[in-house]
């Protein structure tokens, strides 16, 4: 039997869209859409300096997301829920690594304006707990893995 990391790890590495959730200063939730880019049970995502949820994240590094599809038979759903600590990566070579995967799953960002390109910053996402969904093993079937 594969391991619940190993689920996880195979899921996100998979896909690329997850709803972030993060909280504002206020103390309320908002979710938000992001593509990421996974390394083990790691995620990475850029966003404008700007946006709500890169200051949200400045203020309170508690985050959870989620990464799934739409299913149109639920007892075919599968999908990962988790929470985490966010962080601005700071580190050159790892900044330079992550960018480098990041441009290889969405091409696209290379054909951003260079000012706006140029003010990207990059959050990483280091999971506390991870929950793995499976209906094929029955509806409502949960695997908790705790890092």
């Amino acid at each position: 039997m594969t391991s619940t990391f190993s689920k996880i790890e195979k899921y996100l590495a998979d896909h690329g869209l997850m709803t972030l959730a993060t909280v504002t200063p206020e103390g309320k939730p908002l979710a938000h859409s992001v593509e990421y880019v996974s390394e083990g049970n790691t995620v990475y995502f850029a966003s404008h300096p700007q946006m709500r949820k890169m200051q949200n994240i400045a203020n309170n590094p508690a985050v959870a997301y989620t990464v799934d599809e739409d299913y149109q038979d639920w007892s075919q759903i599968q999908g990962i829920q988790m929470t985490g600590t966010a962080s601005f990566v700071e580190d050159p070579a790892e900044l330079a690594r992550i960018m480098e995967s990041y441009l290889s799953k969405f091409p696209q960002v290379q054909a951003f304006p260079p000012e706006f390109a140029q003010q990207l910053k990059f959050v990483k996402v280091e999971p506390v707990e991870g929950i793995w969904i499976d209906s094929t093993q029955g509806m409502g079937h949960r695997e908790v893995e705790t890092y």
